[in-house]
């Protein structure tokens, strides 16, 4: 496959003045000899909010890939940088863009990169990234996808409406693992909120680590997963919600979550509603479980330590700096800032919220365009954005235009071989259906 890999910036253009915002910082690959006015393009951003877009850069489905051998990662690191087999270049231009404040994405005085760290501010820079892009590169005509991961969710709910308003349609979206609604993620918010969307997952990891009673292979974690959502819903939502009124854990309900999910019945009598990181934390004494991916094991050390996202970050770290100058040609005397401090000021208030809710704004996109079509991909093993708190959330749309698909792993499934070809697989579907007259 014949490619042409673009490094370079791009500035964002306030609409209407035009006034430059910010020099946004990308990659884009795009296939040779294609037209482009046929031709899809997807724009691919991480989230965070302040990370960069190396994890779907080096990670899922762009030419090269980090080989990570997840979920043991037990290969020689830094991991070694692969041809990419399933790589989605055969079915759309892939345009990888990072951030403000992220990658070498800058904000342009008068502006500061503190400008677009809001929920509000940085969709709308978004939005005039991805506009400016088409204009300059001549793909009015292209159909254009977005796909956004973790905060890139409700990142591309919220620039679905805006760009559908400005009147750039899309045809599709794309949300891996996404965070659509944080009040609905007791790990958001608190645990005053209800913690059922999470046990499916926590059944999901005890079952991977052979501490569920019994244990199902991982072939059968669907079916696995469809009676958990069941149990989830039925029994053991209302049981939160009487205990987070009178503080008294059922004492029938311990024993069949501890057979579900391999912790201890005195645990969930300690913490009846319980949280990821008490759940990882405690799981089994002396580890420490993931959160990005709960198959992922590591010693027990600060609370908020990961030993998924820490056994990856320092390959990743290496890798985008050597593939950016050996391979790509692009060099410059700044740092790439893989993971930026944005989190720590950033504004997550939207609409009449302290925190996003995006799922009333990509409903407003699919009101806007009737056409649009979006795939939401979530693993099993994720513990930070769980899969059936996602299905709940964009199962509020009521929408045939969203389809669901879910994979062994965890927030980054297309790191585990097996789901990155399935997901590859139901990708080029994806594609196919959603430009389909």
């Amino acid at each position: 496959m014949q490619y042409t890999a673009t490094a370079g910036h791009l500035t964002a253009l306030f609409p209407g003045v035009p006034a430059p915002e910010a020099s946004f910082f990308y990659v884009a690959y795009t296939l040779d000899g294609a037209a482009p006015s046929t031709r899809p393009i997807t724009f691919f951003y991480n989230g965070g909010p302040g990370s960069a877009t190396v994890w779907l850069h080096l990670g899922s489905f762009g030419p090269r890939r980090i080989a990570t051998g997840a979920p043991q990662h037990s290969g020689p690191t830094p991991f070694p940088l692969v041809d990419n087999a399933e790589t989605l270049l055969d079915v759309s231009d892939l345009v990888f863009v990072d951030a403000v404040g992220t990658g070498f994405s800058e904000a342009i005085a008068p502006s500061t990169n503190s400008t677009f760290w809001s929920v509000d501010g940085d969709a709308a820079v978004f939005r005039d990234f991805v506009m400016r892009y088409v204009d300059v590169n001549n793909r009015g005509a292209s159909p254009k996808y977005l796909y956004g991961e973790s905060y890139g969710g409700p990142r591309s709910g919220i620039l679905a409406s805006l760009l559908e308003s400005a009147g750039m349609h899309l045809a599709g979206v794309v949300l891996q693992s996404p965070a659509m609604d944080y009040t609905s993620n007791c790990d958001t918010i608190s645990l005053a909120t209800n913690c059922f969307g999470f046990l499916p997952s926590y059944s999901a990891a005890g079952a991977w680590h052979g501490l569920a009673t019994p244990s199902p292979a991982p072939a059968q974690i669907p079916d696995y997963m469809a009676q958990m959502r069941a149990y989830a819903v039925t029994t053991y939502a209302p049981a939160v919600a009487t205990f987070l009124s009178n503080a008294t854990p059922p004492e029938a309900l311990l024993g069949p979550l501890q057979g579900y999910t391999g912790m201890q019945a005195s645990l969930w009598r300690q913490r009846f509603n319980m949280g990821p990181t008490f759940f990882r934390s405690n799981l089994r004494a002396g580890t420490l479980f993931g959160r990005y991916d709960s198959r992922v094991i590591g010693v027990p050390g600060s609370a908020d330590n990961d030993p998924s996202s820490s056994l990856i970050s320092p390959s990743f770290d290496t890798r985008i700096g050597e593939y950016l100058v050996n391979e790509l040609k692009y060099t410059t005397p700044s740092s790439y800032v893989t993971l930026g401090d944005a989190i720590q000021t950033w504004d997550f208030h939207h609409g009449n919220l302290p925190v996003p809710d995006a799922i009333p704004d990509l409903g407003a996109a699919l009101a806007m365009n009737p056409r649009l079509k979006v795939r939401v991909m979530s693993g099993y093993h994720d513990i930070a954005t769980p899969f059936f708190t996602t299905e709940r959330d964009v199962g509020r749309l009521a929408s045939p235009n969203v389809t669901i698909r879910n994979y062994i792993g965890g927030h980054m499934t297309y790191l585990t071989d097996d789901s990155r070809v399935q997901q590859k697989a139901d990708l080029a579907e994806f594609y196919r259906t959603a430009t389909q007259p």
